[in-house]
């Protein structure tokens, strides 16, 4: 989320800490990408396979990212680390130096960070699954991709606000990430221009919503009592009452 470290007119040696700090941002990169690539599998195979195969590879990718070991440990540990190492980084180098707040990378990390992503995971891992509310509690073998189609088609609007703008941040603050990690460890390699890695986010993007519009336009195969607590279960997010 930053760059390199910088310890000229640094009388404290504050800075010294910088490198350390962006070899803790960088090496947890990879967890995150890894469960990216797991994650988003499943709704680009609805291009193919709708919402059947969009569930099953979920299903399967919840033993990667959804078990005691993989989700504390495999995911949110890489992304509070990433996320504190980042900001430290922020904090610590000398005023003139970090990244501004306006560029892309920084821009798309924090919208990301406190807007789309909490929504993102109170509404579709807290909510469905809240042992506090059982009118609306939903087991987990029941949570699969027609929670995704109820949204899509009782809220459509807000659902495609946010799951937009959740994939276009990440996919543009991995290309820009990847070129900031490239530019640290591998100058000599020439990276592509900022042009063309907005290109490349672009297109990563497509097939996600893609197949989330392909997901849209399958009717409802649930039960009408489960789709009923599927829409509980959103409306009980703030966001999807306004």
């Amino acid at each position: 989320m930053s760059s390199g470290p910088s310890p000229t007119n640094d009388p404290s040696g504050i800075s010294k800490a910088a490198p350390f700090l962006t070899k803790l941002a960088h090496g947890s990169a990879p967890f995150i990408t890894t469960f990216l690539l797991i994650h988003l599998s499943a709704p680009v195979l609805a291009n193919v396979g709708g919402s059947n195969l969009s569930s099953q590879v979920m299903l399967l990718g919840r033993e990667y990212y959804q078990t005691g070991f993989g989700e504390r440990y495999l995911l949110l540990t890489p992304l509070a680390v990433h996320v504190a190492s980042s900001i430290s980084k922020r904090l610590v180098l000398p005023r003139n130096r970090p990244r501004k707040l306006s560029s892309v990378l920084s821009l798309t990390a924090y919208s990301a960070l406190f807007i789309f992503l909490p929504i993102h995971f109170v509404t579709h891992r807290v909510n469905p699954t809240d042992p506090s509310a059982p009118i609306f509690a939903v087991g987990p073998a029941e949570l699969d991709y027609e929670f995704v189609k109820v949204g899509l088609t009782k809220f459509p609007w807000r659902s495609w606000a946010l799951y937009a703008g959740l994939v276009g941040c990440v996919a543009l603050h991995a290309a820009e990430g990847l070129n900031v990690m490239r530019n640290t460890w591998f100058r000599s390699w020439a990276g592509p221009s900022a042009k063309t890695r907005r290109v490349l986010a672009g297109l990563a993007v497509l097939p996600v919503l893609s197949g989330l519009f392909a997901i849209s336009r399958e009717p409802l195969i649930t039960f009408s009592s489960l789709a009923g607590r599927f829409e509980a279960a959103f409306t009980r997010s703030w966001v999807y009452r306004i």
